[in-house]
């Protein structure tokens, strides 16, 4: 199909930012209700959650979560995925949870790697993976430790147990799918005994799947562009010009619309489905008039600004290029990066301010001490926390805070001792102390 010009929409910088904090329900944070179909209401707006198992501050969907659901707590979420399965694992943008619904979107996925693996890893390894496949249909729900491992094989990044190896070859294929966790051990099942049956013979057509994965980009992010980091787009085509083909095909249809934001090169593109928010930013930053400095926030969804602590992999976090053009914040997680090398720290969140990317935060968890640690705090240059005219700022730190602290079932929060952070940290203790909620704050 060829590309259809369309007119753009001419957007201001304002207006784009003050747009994605509304179609990220991030205006304010944590407005939704704390109850688990605030989950699925997430889940409805933005697609697919990315799933990473590291757990220093809460796994990454749960920050996600934990950034827009009041109250929001982990066992939700499992129940959705494990025991309701109204949510399951697969591969959208890397490792995500999808609604299972969507399922039949996603069998591409599943069916192209069944015939790879059955072109190398099933053939080399027959007997192990029919040994594997009669002990889950007779035994029931199987992980990796529950057999004795055998010789290692290379495998992805680096040699893996071969029980290991193929049970997650066999879920790729679709073949076995992930029945729960215990930690971060996976625990497989028969695809066929936890998913509709009806469901898995849904087949649409490959290319409709990849329009409706490539669509859930658009949706999940709600700006990106035409190009950029190869993750972004991981899944959705098997070159770039069929992208950008299936992506003409989406303007065509209406489902997603372009825009140019000022600034910007190149057209960006909003879902249809999120216009309606397009306009309620215009209309809130003409409503607010010129800014009474360079780091106003104004009041997202006419409400005082909050504070949110985005997930590493955080749907409005995925494209660092629009990061950096958009709010002029250089992000880069550095969990992966050597601690020589790293610029701020292990496991650092981009600070939310209403619609301003304001700083950054390392917090940590210590379940056994009941502690919320934040290791430490950086701002972007001219944004000065304690300045009158962020009035308000304070407190919707300390607001943040509280909430990961109950996330957390820590019983205080641990603040740095750093001299720079001394005015704030008092600042923030008095708050914590004053709110009422038994949370203490205390230097770590």
């Amino acid at each position: 199909m060829s590309a259809v010009t369309h007119h753009a929409r001419h957007v201001s910088t304002r207006v784009a930012r003050r747009y994605l904090v509304l179609h990220h329900l991030l205006a304010p944070p944590r407005s939704l209700p704390a109850e688990p179909a605030s989950v699925m209401r997430v889940l409805d707006r933005l697609g697919s959650l990315q799933f990473d198992p590291l757990e220093v501050a809460g796994r990454n969907h749960d920050l996600v979560l934990l950034a827009r659901v009041a109250g929001y707590r982990r066992q939700w979420t499992d129940d959705l995925l494990y025991r309701d399965r109204v949510l399951y694992e697969t591969y959208n943008k890397m490792l995500s949870l999808v609604p299972t619904a969507e399922l039949p979107w996603y069998r591409h996925a599943w069916d192209r790697e069944r015939e790879a693996h059955e072109q190398r890893s099933f053939d080399e390894h027959a007997p192990l993976v029919e040994e594997l496949l009669a002990r889950i249909r007779d035994g029931g729900p199987l992980s990796s430790t529950d057999i004795q491992p055998r010789a290692a094989i290379d495998w992805y990044w680096r040699p893996t147990n071969q029980v290991r190896a193929l049970l997650e070859a066999l879920a790729e294929a679709g073949i076995l799918a992930i029945a729960r966790r215990e930690g971060n051990r996976r625990v497989y099942d028969l695809t066929e005994r936890l998913f509709p049956a009806a469901l898995l013979a849904r087949r649409p057509p490959e290319r409709d799947q990849r329009l409706h994965k490539l669509r859930s980009r658009y949706r999940g992010n709600g700006l990106l562009g035409a190009t950029g980091e190869y993750t972004l787009w991981s899944g959705t085509a098997r070159t770039a010009p069929e992208r950008n083909e299936l992506r003409a095909e989406l303007e065509v249809r209406g489902d997603i619309i372009p825009v140019q934001v000022e600034g910007l090169k190149g057209h960006r593109f909003v879902p249809a489905t999120s216009l309606p928010l397009l306009d309620q930013a215009e209309a809130e930053v003409a409503a607010e008039g010129e800014p009474r400095d360079a780091w106003a926030v104004g009041r997202p969804g006419g409400t005082a600004p909050g504070v949110a602590f985005l997930a590493p992999l955080d749907p409005l976090a995925w494209d660092r290029d629009l990061l950096l053009r958009l709010y002029g914040f250089d992000y880069r997680w550095e969990v992966y990066v050597p601690a020589a090398k790293r610029r701020w720290g292990y496991y650092v969140l981009p600070l939310l301010y209403g619609d301003r990317l304001v700083g950054r935060i390392e917090p940590r968890i210590d379940r056994k001490a009941k502690a919320l640690g934040v290791v430490d705090l950086w701002w972007e240059d001219g944004f000065d926390p304690l300045d009158r005219a962020h009035d308000g700022f304070v407190d919707a730190l300390a607001e943040a805070l509280r909430a990961h602290a109950s996330f957390a079932d820590a019983t205080r929060v641990a603040l740095p001792r750093t001299a720079r952070h001394r005015a704030l940290g008092q600042a923030l203790r008095s708050r914590l102390a004053a709110s009422g909620r038994g949370l203490g704050a205390s230097r770590p």
